[in-house]
């Protein structure tokens, strides 16, 4: 009898410390920014998006972002027009972008202490329905127990089937543009 309710205690303690403690080490984020950059000797182009979800495990080192496509911000109305259309990315089409990767030196990282630390992304990234290998340097950032992690993408166009050979926009938009990815998980 004693031993029966020594047994349900510890399996109800146990119970109450699993139900009020974090769930695993997977962090979430919808707070992050994507900026994009295309620098020609026409025109720079820059774009902004606030409606990046991203996340982070923070044990397996395991790093996803996913972008709408549609909630790209321009200067002006005719760029933004010109990017979600058929010509360009057919945001309708492929709405969102996705970048699904692995941090690969997790162990240089304690997550438990503020400082800044450089690390090796790599993984899948699927824009305009191509998905292409690429590896990164990203830096994480660890503060007051929260984590910033930044990482800056060159974008060969040409690889995700964006390419212009003749008209306005071979002259107007870069062939490799810069991606600038931050996302703050708390």
């Amino acid at each position: 009898m004693k031993k029966t309710i020594l047994s349900i205690a510890v399996i109800a303690l146990v119970a109450l410390t699993t139900a009020f403690s974090p769930i695993g080490s997977k962090l979430v984020s919808k707070t992050g920014h994507v900026n994009f950059f295309s620098h020609t000797a026409v025109e720079d182009i820059t774009a902004d998006n606030y409606k990046l979800v991203s996340t982070l495990d923070t044990e397996t080192g395991e790093l996803i972002y996913a972008v709408p496509m549609q909630s790209f911000e321009f200067e002006n109305s005719t760029m933004q027009k010109h990017f979600n259309s058929n010509k360009f990315l057919d945001t309708k089409q492929f709405p969102k972008s996705k970048f699904k990767g692995m941090i690969t030196n997790l162990s240089d990282i304690d997550f438990g202490t503020d400082g800044e630390y450089t690390v090796n992304v790599t993984g899948d990234l699927t824009i305009h329905g191509e998905t292409k290998v690429i590896t990164e340097n990203a830096t994480i950032t660890v503060a007051g127990g929260i984590i910033t992690v930044n990482i800056v993408m060159d974008i060969t166009l040409a690889d995700y089937g964006v390419a212009f050979t003749k008209g306005k926009p071979s002259k107007n938009i870069a062939k490799t543009v810069k991606a600038t990815v931050k996302a703050i998980y708390n």
